[in-house]
């Protein structure tokens, strides 16, 4: 199966699930998109901008910092804190996932706000082996 495939099953598979992204978040880039509706590009490459901001902008980077310092930890390559973020706007939910495999790409879901949040989580989380298994 193809990356673009995974990411149409996981659509199908996510409860009211309008669309799917993977990012690389070292560069910012949407590496693969699938929606239900059609979306200019620059709105899709803004998501993209928009989840690597929210993964490791100077701010998150600094709170990663102090919760290592704060617990005594070293600072790990690749190691982060942030691991999926949800985000809830007026009509819709917003679920980042970070990759487990491979820690600088994250996938992100956007659901209906009419979606069980618990139970989109759920098949979110349930997605991501398969969609890792295609890069």
């Amino acid at each position: 199966m193809s990356l673009d495939s995974t990411l149409q099953q996981s659509v199908a598979s996510i409860p009211e699930c309008v669309a799917a992204g993977y990012v690389d978040i070292s560069s910012g880039m949407l590496l693969a998109v699938r929606t239900v509706d059609s979306h200019p590009r620059e709105v899709l490459d803004l998501v993209a901008a928009a989840t690597a901001d929210l993964y490791q902008g100077p701010n998150i980077r600094s709170i990663e910092q102090m919760f290592r310092r704060a617990r005594g930890l070293e600072e790990q390559e690749g190691a982060h804190y942030f691991q999926e973020i949800i985000v809830n706007s007026e009509n819709l939910i917003h679920i980042f996932m970070r990759g487990k495999r491979y820690p600088d790409y994250v996938m992100v879901f956007v659901c209906r706000r009419t979606a069980n949040l618990g139970m989109a989580l759920t098949k979110s989380r349930l997605a991501m082996p398969g969609i890792e298994a295609e890069i």
